[in-house]
């Protein structure tokens, strides 16, 4: 049987950094062994630019000018129209490109993977609405990565007949194995009772509330990643009497050494804008507990209450507190959710797991033609 040729439709792709990112090229090097595959992505500038990351063949599309947080590239239809696949695979959300898919023509059967609504931008998400369950409608096949999220999404639940769960995976043998020396110099930095944070510093990843938590807290806070509120938050530490005890590390190349060196790991996320948290499985195939919280989204699902770390409501300073101190207090308990962690990433989050879902949903959408 021939290879599939499968275009997949991104937002942007390595080295731009972000969850959507990240588990896109993980899927693209993974699903190599079975398809050929090749990427179309915006470019951060006007020119377009055609290259090879990594063995996977990469377009990123010239973009004119980008309007609240969306690129318009006015050569993508044309891109879309002109690719001879098999299937096209479409990462949501990604407004612009839905309708320079719309607008290509291309008849390839359609799989979108549903990232997660469009929840801040409120005004533009209704407006968009009806292009977007348009759009869905000519989906075969759309892939959540969790039950919790296709519950929970308006969108989804009205596509519900179509959905399948394919939770994301990772190769967690990338943080199983970091660098001796560069852990020990971290942990020598930072010193003991290590809590570390890691993700763009933005609203809805909820990080105002740890650094609130932290003032109770005997230990470090380490947050890596930068964004618009890293000042906000370092304002806040200083007010808080903590700013001695709160590092912030901007992003870094390699996070595996950054996970070894800690004590506990905290997804503190407050919206929905958080839907799955690859983060959580990076720093659970380290070895670490994560504290996350009960936000209606695939986040308390990826680390579960019990097994692999412990949940709280989220805007909840106190009780994400009372969750740190029990952690950072109690080593067996840290110990008996570490390996929990570890178990969980191999049985449920392995990306030849996701990989191999991927592929059925292909195949599946190729039969119904």
């Amino acid at each position: 049987m021939s290879r599939l040729r499968v275009l997949q439709i991104g937002k942007f792709y390595p080295p731009h950094r972000g969850g959507m990112e990240s588990h896109l090229a993980t899927l693209c090097h993974e699903l190599r062994a079975d398809a050929e595959v090749q990427v179309l992505v915006s470019a951060d500038h006007r020119r377009t630019v055609a290259e090879t990351v990594d063995g996977v063949p990469v377009t990123r599309i010239g973009t004119a000018v980008a309007v609240a947080s969306a690129s318009i590239n006015p050569g993508m239809a044309r891109a879309i129209r002109r690719a001879e696949v098999d299937v096209i695979h479409f990462h949501h959300p990604n407004p612009t490109a839905v309708l320079s898919y719309l607008a290509s023509g291309n008849s390839a059967p359609l799989v979108v993977t549903y990232h997660s609504d469009i929840v801040r931008q409120r005004v533009l998400g209704a407006a968009f609405a009806p292009i977007l369950h348009r759009f869905l409608r000519r989906a075969r096949t759309i892939l959540a990565s969790s039950a919790e999220y296709a519950r929970t999404s308006p969108t989804l639940r009205r596509h519900a007949d179509r959905v399948r769960i394919v939770p994301f995976g990772i190769h967690a043998e990338a943080y199983a194995r970091p660098d001796a020396a560069e852990v020990a110099g971290l942990r020598e930095r930072h010193g003991p009772r290590v809590v570390l944070g890691a993700g763009r510093l933005v609203y809805y990843k909820g990080f105002e509330y740890l650094v609130r938590a932290m003032a109770t807290v005997p230990g470090q806070l380490v947050l890596v990643g930068d964004g618009p509120l890293r000042e906000p938050l370092q304002v806040l530490a200083a007010e808080l009497g903590i700013a001695d005890r709160v590092t912030f590390a901007g992003a870094v190349a390699d996070l595996a050494p950054w996970y070894a060196a800690a004590d506990v790991f905290v997804l503190p996320a407050v919206e929905r804008s958080e839907a799955f948290g690859l983060v959580q499985l990076e720093a659970m195939a380290a070895g670490l507990p994560v504290v996350n919280t009960r936000i209606p989204s695939g986040v308390p699902f990826v680390s579960m209450d019990g097994e692999s770390g412990l949940t709280v409501p989220p805007r909840d300073a106190p009780a994400l507190a009372d969750a740190l101190r029990t952690l950072l207090d109690d080593e067996p308990l840290r110990a008996r959710l570490a390996a929990g962690a570890r178990a969980r990433v191999a049985a449920e989050f392995s990306v030849e797991r996701m990989a191999a879902e991927t592929l059925r949903a292909y195949r599946a959408a190729l039969r119904t033609d």
